[in-house]
């Protein structure tokens, strides 16, 4: 795609990174047709192509015409707003799923693309004072474990008082689990997050307990956010400090010799991987910053790594084995790239996987979405369900807690974290003792 960059933008770093985000770019539309919100709207402005072409109209200062468009494109007319505003629009209706990326045949980086046209337009189309208080307010609360826990209690404690359809968006609070307190010479350092420790405690404790199995401490780092939530909201530089103030949790475990960072939410392990690259400019923390993304490991490669013999036997199933569906995370399949590993340690362990049509598809969870988008986001769990129970599991597996919490509230079964139905199924001890 050629781009002519209005003068704002030549000759700066922010205009030549969008240059060569964007060159690569054929407009071919493959990735149209995997966009959640595309298939959804049935709109080109909501899906992928369509916000390149926005994001590219803004660098070269230019209003979006419908006559200018390729022929290829067939899209409702946009609002009658200008060009930031209808941009601002259409970005925050994306999911960041990253599933355009996937089935890019070019390779383009839509990610990135999407981070900076959102912190861009931030900056010059003002916001109505309603969404202002409602992105500030989430980002006052959720990245913060006390304030969120402390929230998270008064709402569970009052729970049963409340209407039903706010009561189904409460979790019922959850035991934490056995945290092993076996000392191996190998140990890992395991991201707590910000809401998980709250939400679901029990999701890292079977994490600990299935790779002391292996012989392998898993240490907790100090409860915080990854920042991806403000990244993702277009609050760069509080962002930025989250990283850093992560990286700086991090970093003691990791000078004491801790071999990975494990990561049980896949959408902050898919930011922690970014981390080298969105930190490249940061003299004090770059190197830091590259260390803890080259040293980021998904559970499910930490244990796919470590279970390749028969030390650590599957304990057999009750027959016949249990029936799940399998929901992989956009942040999972598409940011961390890891399709199939977690589905072939379910399958190892005894589990009978039922087939999931379009397994590429949001749930609609993504963040901070369900919230700012509520409307679209019950509508993409919904067509998330149907395919989920279409083979009637007795359970659903899922890798991140935003995608456990939001399918919970219209589940019909259990949706629990694959990590603790594998902790279920493995004989205490095995692999530990062969050590």
């Amino acid at each position: 795609m050629h781009i002519e960059l209005a003068a704002t933008y030549r000759d700066t770093d922010l205009g030549r990174e969008a240059e060569a985000l964007l060159g690569p770019c054929v407009q071919c539309g493959q990735c149209t047709f995997t966009c959640p919100t595309f298939r959804l709207l049935d709109d080109e402005w909501d899906g992928p192509r369509g916000r390149i072409y926005l994001i590219k109209q803004l660098f070269e200062g230019k209003e979006p015409s419908v006559d200018s468009l390729p022929p290829a494109y067939t899209l409702k007319t946009l609002e009658g707003k200008n060009l930031a505003a209808n941009l601002q629009l259409h970005l925050d209706r994306c999911l960041t799923c990253r599933a355009c990326e996937s089935s890019c045949p070019q390779g383009v980086r839509y990610g990135r693309l999407l981070d900076i046209g959102r912190a861009l337009v931030e900056k010059i189309a003002p916001r109505p004072l309603k969404q202002q208080l409602a992105r500030r307010t989430l980002r006052a609360v959720v990245p913060h474990p006390m304030r969120f826990t402390a929230l998270l209690r008064a709402g569970q404690a009052l729970r049963r008082f409340l209407p039903q359809d706010l009561r189904a968006r409460i979790p019922a609070r959850r035991a934490a689990g056995v945290w092993p307190a076996r000392a191996h010479a190998r140990r890992m350092v395991v991201w707590q997050g910000c809401v998980q420790p709250s939400l679901a405690p029990d999701i890292n404790a079977a994490a600990a307990r299935v790779l002391d199995r292996f012989g392998i401490q898993l240490l907790a780092a100090r409860d915080g956010c990854c920042g991806v939530l403000s990244h993702h909201m277009a609050a760069t530089d509080e962002a930025r400090n989250f990283m850093r103030k992560s990286i700086d949790a991090l970093w003691p475990h990791l000078e004491a010799g801790a071999e990975a960072i494990v990561v049980t939410a896949s959408g902050c392990g898919a930011h922690f991987r970014d981390y080298g690259q969105l930190l490249h400019d940061d003299p004090n923390y770059r190197d830091k910053a590259q260390r803890v993304s080259d040293m980021t490991r998904d559970i499910a490669e930490v244990v796919a790594a470590e279970w390749q013999d028969d030390t650590l036997p599957a304990v057999a199933p009750a027959q016949p084995a249990q029936r799940i569906a399998f929901q992989s995370s956009c942040s999972l399949q598409h940011g961390e790239k890891l399709n199939g590993v977690v589905e072939s340690l379910l399958k190892r362990a005894g589990f009978k996987l039922l087939p999931v049509r379009y397994p590429f598809m949001c749930c609609g969870s993504a963040g901070a979405y369900s919230i700012l988008q509520p409307t679209l986001a019950q509508s993409l769990r919904a067509n998330k369900m149907s395919t989920l129970l279409a083979g009637r599991p007795q359970a659903i597996a899922t890798a991140n807690i935003g995608c456990l919490t939001h399918l919970a509230q219209a589940s019909p079964v259990p949706v629990r974290h694959w990590i603790e139905m594998l902790d279920t199924t493995l004989t205490p001890g095995a692999a530990a003792d062969a050590h």
